[in-house]
């Protein structure tokens, strides 16, 4: 995935989703099978001889910004509404300085009820200088 700038990430390098599902499929037949929950990120497929499923995570080639439903929190305290994003929420300070659960609840939900971030919507040539926080950062 084309998180942050140091792992040398190339969309020239990109295999699209539909094309790796074809190439499983001329092999091993596949139907599509339902998301296990809402949000789910994988678009998951099941081999038609019931030997098993796969999934694949199409955020360059299908984005789910739409439906994302992941937040991750870094070890100094900053919360990321988007793994492309370039600045966190900050929730280190509030907490060491005694808020309540209510207090922290709030921000969570204005922090994610603010949230403007599509990234990979909008992944074009335009986006690539734009500063990223690194995955190993913020985990994946």
């Amino acid at each position: 995935m084309d998180v942050g700038h140091t792992n040398g990430w190339r969309m020239d390098d990109v295999v699209p989703a539909k094309e790796i599902v074809a190439l499983i499929h001329k092999e091993m037949p596949l139907e599509p099978a339902d998301p296990n929950y809402q949000g789910e990120v994988a678009e998951r497929w099941r081999y038609t001889d019931g030997g098993g499923e796969i999934g694949v995570i199409a955020s360059v080639t299908q984005a789910f910004c739409r439906d994302c439903n992941r937040a991750r929190l870094s070890a100094e305290g900053q919360l990321y509404t988007c793994l492309f994003a370039a600045h966190g929420h900050d929730f280190r300070e509030m907490m060491r300085n005694g808020a309540s659960d209510e207090e922290i609840l709030q921000k969570i939900q204005t922090a994610w009820g603010n949230r403007t971030d599509r990234y990979s919507e909008i992944r074009s040539e335009n986006t690539i200088p734009l500063p990223k926080v690194e995955m190993s950062h913020i985990g994946g």
